[in-house]
């Protein structure tokens, strides 16, 4: 396998697998998840269930490959995460949370690259160029990143604009329809 790729698929995999182990080991304690939406609404055993997937899915995203046990694990695991964070997209757009949508779909994304790269399908008979992995995780990584610092640095929600009794919005004259 080529080295560059290598190295970029080694920090993809650090990158989803520090992000599913700290988003899922809140769900299994039960610590913090009243500030995550619509959490509240669903079973415990259901967002235990979720949480233990995640973090299973993070272990195994690095653990098979490390250890040389079982490596064919990894891109079972990414494939796991792609379609976790494919559902939480689908969760976050029924909750009209667009930058969630954008986050959970990016790392769907990064989770797919991986499951492609590790599953050496390069290697095999198809047509994928290795430089095309590379330049694919080189953007969505970054990009993921940027979105989780804006998301958890609160610049992410808009606040509904707030109405005064005179009818205007933030102190400009909004028109009567």
């Amino acid at each position: 396998m080529n080295t560059t790729l290598n190295v970029v698929l080694w920090i993809a995999q650090g990158f989803l697998a520090l992000f599913f182990l700290a988003g899922g080991a809140p769900k299994v304690l039960g610590r913090g998840i009243d500030r995550w939406t619509g959490f509240s609404d669903l079973p415990r055993a259901q967002v235990i269930l979720v949480g233990v997937a995640e973090v299973l899915a993070a272990a195994g995203l690095v653990l098979p490959k490390v250890t040389g046990t079982l490596p064919w694990l990894t891109p079972l695991a990414a494939i796991g995460l792609a379609v976790i964070g494919l559902m939480a997209a689908g969760f976050h757009v029924r909750a009209n949370e667009h930058l969630n949508v954008l986050e959970t779909s990016l790392l769907a994304s990064i989770g797919a690259v991986i499951a492609i790269g590790r599953w050496d399908l390069i290697d095999s008979s198809a047509d994928v160029s290795p430089w095309t992995l590379v330049v694919a995780l080189c953007l969505l990584v970054p990009a993921a990143i940027i979105n989780v610092i804006v998301l958890y640095s609160g610049n992410g929600e808009l606040a509904a604009p707030e109405h005064s009794s005179s009818g205007q919005v933030d102190g400009t004259r909004q028109p009567v329809g």
